[in-house]
């Protein structure tokens, strides 16, 4: 589920970007608010809880370790959410039901498994009736809702195994508090332990909705519950689980919200249930805890929702556009085992997705570079020409789920961007951005790949080469659009002439001064640029007049701008990504006119709060 996938009662629309954050964290159970529950008397003799009551035959599967490239597939939460007439026509978030998750695998299956999509992933809900009441087992563990799915869990993902796809499963951290049953209720296959030995005795919540109490994992109990969970899940063959409203996260920190030892938990009970199962987490998660993720799970959700909650799956303000400044402080942390997942990839279905063309396909590519799991929301019975066009381009595919490592902004950023990364042949990965509301052109120096003179372009989405270019490429964009490029060089490797921020030869002003530094390049940096401060290097010497793309190696824990400028100029303001922590030095590529001779060039933070500076590094020709 995402970070609205437990919706309160009525659910809330939201259409602008100033209330999203708010009133997504607002979106909490409607049936949370009581301390105490108690089961169910039917629980015991329901369909749920005969299936489950009985100590399960464990069949070993061959062990194969997950998410060695990000995963594709298809997620029922994008259609369960939105408005859009005809989804949900039995009530809000009705659409999950067995009928609809075959009928989606089904077209999976025909449609886009050949392309390496393969997870069927059922999101919240699947345990809840239309008014969100819950279905437990006698253990305390969830059971499908009758109505939704009526022959229950397992009968479903043998249905997906059989179309050679994979299952995927979901549930919000904690023991919910509707489970709780006044302390009383039985662990599975765990004697003497009950419901009140795998909670703090206060009781206190936790997950991005307080919907559930916290469990404690310095009760031997506690782990035989998340134990139990994973062993159902095994038994029902699943192969993915999505874990939501982890913290820190979800919108929440503090002792109460930290899951880290939630997912530990999940870890070490997939690890014995006997099946390889796919642990995800959403949503938000803390970039401060990113080599936790990293150690205890698969992949995590590094932003909030991409839905809408509207009368279409997304739409672009909404917040599709937020990955692109969200997502760039992460990148390093991405790899084989985990990934940073960017949420559904709604570019299917035309209007039902909410956006023009060029946005579809700046979504897809922003996917795609930045490694994320391919897994779409859309209506895959109804996917339009060109949604199909962007969902099964095997040059794209083959980009996200190959060796090349994620991409990351190579300019400091504004509306138009330019994001990149290195492959193994050589060549560069080149995606051009304009975010802008407005045409824009939108150029690629290759002096920030680190060549000069020739390249040779291919446009991947429309699989042609574009012959070749010197120096850099400029393509016209509409408002949202993008390209993507590969560009193999063919002329040698850009010189530069580094100069270092500490050095004596610099002017510092305001704030500014030098701080110790592990990772730059002399051991030093130049910080404190703030509400006034600012560095100037002196004596930047080309051998003519022109436009220069210097190369600016930096570190800012968030995105921050700076007023850049040459010889006194007017200076051009620019953001610069983050580059995920105050540790981590990242390079981004900035243009200046300089004129033949000595230079000088001005980071001036103005009144706000500029990066720390490392080094600039200057082309030694334009």
């Amino acid at each position: 589920m995402r970070s609205s996938s437990y919706p309160s009662t009525p659910p809330i629309s939201v259409t602008t970007r100033p209330a999203r954050r708010a009133t997504r964290a607002l979106l909490v159970l409607a049936l949370a608010g009581g301390l105490t529950a108690t089961v169910p008397a039917a629980m015991a003799s329901s369909p749920a809880a005969a299936r489950t009551t009985t100590a399960p035959t464990v069949t070993k599967a061959a062990p194969v370790a997950p998410a060695q490239k990000p995963f594709m597939g298809w997620s029922s939460w994008s259609m369960q959410s939105s408005k859009y007439p005809g989804l949900n026509p039995d009530g809000d978030y009705s659409y999950l039901t067995e009928k609809n998750v075959l009928t989606q695998a089904g077209a999976l299956a025909s449609k886009l498994k050949k392309y390496g999509y393969e997870y069927v992933n059922i999101d919240a809900g699947w345990w809840r009736d239309t008014t969100w009441k819950p279905e437990f087992d006698a253990y305390g563990r969830q059971a499908p809702d009758p109505v939704r799915f009526p022959r229950g869990m397992k009968p479903v993902a043998d249905d997906i195994h059989a179309k050679g796809l994979k299952a995927g499963i979901y549930l919000p951290a904690g023991l919910e508090k509707e489970a709780y049953g006044a302390g009383k209720v039985p662990v599975w296959n765990a004697p003497g332990c009950t419901t009140a030995d795998i909670v703090y005795g206060d009781l206190r919540t936790t997950n991005g909705w307080d919907s559930a109490y916290k469990l404690d994992f310095s009760r031997p109990c506690a782990q035989k519950y998340i134990d139990s969970q994973a062993q159902l899940f095994a038994d029902w063959g699943y192969d993915f689980l999505k874990l939501d409203g982890v913290g820190p996260g979800s919108f929440k920190s503090g002792d109460n919200y930290d899951n880290v030892a939630d997912t530990a938990a999940w870890q070490k009970a997939i690890a014995t249930a006997g099946r390889p199962i796919h642990l995800e987490l959403s949503w938000s998660l803390d970039i401060n805890h990113a080599a936790d993720w990293k150690k205890y799970s698969n992949g995590w959700r590094i932003d909030t929702d991409v839905e809408c909650y509207c009368n279409t799956l997304v739409s672009w303000e909404n917040s599709v556009d937020d990955r692109w400044a969200d997502v760039a402080g992460w990148t390093r942390h991405a790899g084989p085992g985990g990934w940073n997942d960017l949420d559904s990839l709604d570019v299917g279905n035309g209007a039902m997705d909410g956006l023009t063309k060029a946005e579809r396909q700046s979504y897809a590519t922003l996917w795609a570079i930045a490694k994320s799991p391919l897994y779409t929301g859309d209506d895959l019975t109804r996917l339009d020409d060109y949604g199909v066009s962007l969902l099964t381009n095997r040059e794209v595919i083959a980009l996200n789920q190959g060796s090349t490592p994620p991409a990351r902004p190579i300019t400091a950023s504004g509306d138009q961007q330019v994001w990149s990364a290195k492959n193994a042949d050589g060549s560069y990965t080149v995606a051009l951005f304009n975010l802008g509301n407005g045409p824009a052109a939108v150029t690629a120096d290759w002096s920030s790949l680190g060549f000069s003179g020739q390249g040779a372009v291919r446009d991947l989405w429309n699989k042609e080469n574009l012959g070749t270019y010197k120096d850099k490429v400029t393509q016209a964009l509409p408002a949202h659009g993008s390209r993507l490029f590969t560009v193999t060089p063919h002329g040698p490797a850009q010189q530069m002439t580094g100069y270092e921020a500490e050095s004596a030869a610099n002017t510092l002003s305001g704030n500014a001064g030098i701080g110790d530094c592990a990772a730059c390049s002399g051991g030093h940096k130049v910080g404190n640029l703030y509400q006034g401060g600012k560095l100037q290097f002196n004596n930047i010497v080309v051998p003519k007049a022109g436009r220069y793309v210097i190369s600016v190696a930096y570190i800012s824990g968030d995105a921050r701008p700076a007023q850049v400028s040459a010889n006194g100029n007017g200076a051009t303001g620019l953001k610069f990504p983050s580059t995920g922590d105050w540790g981590t030095v990242e390079t981004v590529g900035v243009p200046v006119t300089l004129k033949a001779g000595a230079n000088t060039v001005t980071f001036d933070s103005g009144d706000g709060y500029a990066p720390d500076i490392d080094r600039i590094d200057v082309p030694k020709l334009s």
